[in-house]
């Protein structure tokens, strides 16, 4: 059969990163055997599911590149069936109808507690002749009462658990909406999963939802429960550790490229290797490698991929991030240079793509001001001459390019006997009203000739106040 895995999350908030590395390890997994994967919603809890959630989520995958084959599937729009499931194992005496009240319920979890035993239901519904009047009741599943579940892990190996230690599930409300482990079930049945991955917070529903699947008469796909990512600090990741959610990740200036790279090697490794393209992992990746220990979530290893990927990848790749953090910061990339040229620039200079756009908004906005401290140290009455001097000879510069720009700059400090820094300095400072800028004859490049040349203009009337203020 052909492999077919599934994400299914539950639109109950932000894609968050254990999801996104599950709904990663389902991709690579089909994608390596060239089989299926399915992208389905899980949106039965009508309370908590929201529009935005949904959009998140698709938003977040979108992002990633996690292309899915079949879906988004709504469960919500698969009631019909699930009723129909119901109804026929109603029928042939697969599941009940259960009409004890909360409080029997909550007894019972008393009692056996208060015993020391493992709190389940005790079947009393089971067998009733007569239904009780005026309640709504839910619907149980008939768990057998002997053997035992088995099932071979691909991440944890073999696990094994008695009947005995399992209840009769609720599989229906009163309201007739139907319980996860129920839905669950009819879908991958349906839609002919193959391969379910998913954390290992579904462990304990597995045995119950495998027998299930026995009792409708089909097969159980194969499972692999991948482990929980930590924060640093030992703890489950949470909000509290930072960004979780994956397009926060977005806003913060990653590269998706980055963030798949490292999710994939939560958990999952080949050889040393650390840098992993798609592609790679495609050819690479099986989820029964996956080591079943918790991972440690690294925010420093995360960005030093992304300062890897920013330098690595084409600049135009990075320049299609980049984009985002413009409109967001609301700097116009159609006022300086090409986006593509300036990643080539100031990649190797940050971390993040947020961080590029905030340092190199200087290359898209007029110039108000100089930084007080770095006019005061370069932009003085002896760097009028050199200054003077070197616009003159970049306005009658026709090749605007770096290596004819470092080349004007070092012929007027030979001409004039000065250290390049008695230049560059004073030529910084009047671009990017700063000390600090790339190196100055990409500076220059990226700022432009006509900015440049009035830019240097705004300068040289900074020192001539300067010199007009306090005269020799």
């Amino acid at each position: 059969m052909t492999l077919r895995t599934r994400f299914a999350p539950s639109p109950t908030g932000f894609l968050h990163v254990g999801g996104a590395r599950t709904a990663l390890f389902c991709y690579l997994e089909a994608r390596h055997s060239g089989g299926t994967f399915v992208l389905r919603i899980e949106d039965t809890d009508r309370e908590r599911s929201t529009e935005a959630s949904v959009q998140a989520i698709l938003d977040g995958m979108q992002w990633l590149g996690l292309d899915w084959d079949e879906g988004p599937i709504y469960q919500t729009q698969r009631f019909d069936r699930y009723a129909e499931v119901i109804e026929e194992m109603l029928a042939d005496g697969r599941a009940y109808h259960c009409y004890c009240s909360r409080e029997r319920l909550d007894k019972l979890r008393e009692d056996a507690m208060a015993a020391g035993l493992k709190p389940r239901y005790d079947g009393h519904c089971r067998d009733l002749k007569e239904a009780p009047e005026g309640i709504a009741p839910v619907v149980r599943f008939r768990n057998p009462d002997e053997g035992e579940v088995s099932f071979d892990d691909r991440v944890r190996g073999t696990i094994s658990i008695s009947n005995a230690e399992l209840d009769d599930l609720v599989i229906a409300r009163p309201d007739g909406t139907p319980t996860y482990n129920f839905t669950v079930v009819v879908d991958d049945m349906d839609m002919n999963i193959s391969d379910v991955i998913r954390g290992d917070d579904h462990i304990n529903n597995t045995p119950r939802q495998i027998n299930i699947y026995r009792a409708l008469g089909a097969e159980p796909p194969r499972f692999a429960h991948v482990p929980m990512i930590l924060g640093d600090d030992g703890a489950r990741l949470s909000k509290r550790h930072g960004a979780v959610g994956v397009m926060q990740y977005r806003d913060d200036g990653y590269l998706p490229e980055a963030l798949l790279n490292y999710l994939v090697r939560l958990g999952w490794s080949h050889g040393d290797q650390e840098v992993f393209s798609l592609a790679e992992m495609v050819e690479l990746f099986r989820i029964d490698d996956v080591n079943r220990k918790a991972s440690a979530f690294n925010t420093s290893k995360l960005d030093w991929l992304n300062e890897h990927y920013m330098k690595s990848l084409p600049p135009e790749r990075v320049a299609q991030e980049l984009a985002w953090h413009f409109k967001d910061q609301g700097i116009n990339a159609a006022e300086g240079p090409a986006l593509e040229d300036l990643v080539a620039v100031q990649a190797d200079r940050v971390s993040t793509l947020k961080q590029m756009a905030e340092q190199s908004r200087v290359f898209y906005q007029p110039l108000e001001q100089f930084d007080a401290d770095a006019a005061k140290k370069h932009l003085r009455p002896v760097a009028q001459a050199p200054l003077q001097a070197l616009a003159e000879r970049l306005d009658g510069l026709e090749d605007w390019q770096p290596e004819a720009l470092d080349g004007a700059i070092r012929s007027l400090a030979e001409e004039m006997e000065l250290g390049m820094g008695k230049i560059a300095q004073p030529l910084r400072v009047a671009l990017t009203g700063t000390a600090v800028s790339p190196s100055i004859d990409k500076t220059l490049w990226l700022v432009g000739k006509e900015q440049s040349l009035q830019r240097i203009g705004m300068a040289l009337a900074f020192i001539a106040e300067r010199i007009a203020e306090n005269p020799a």
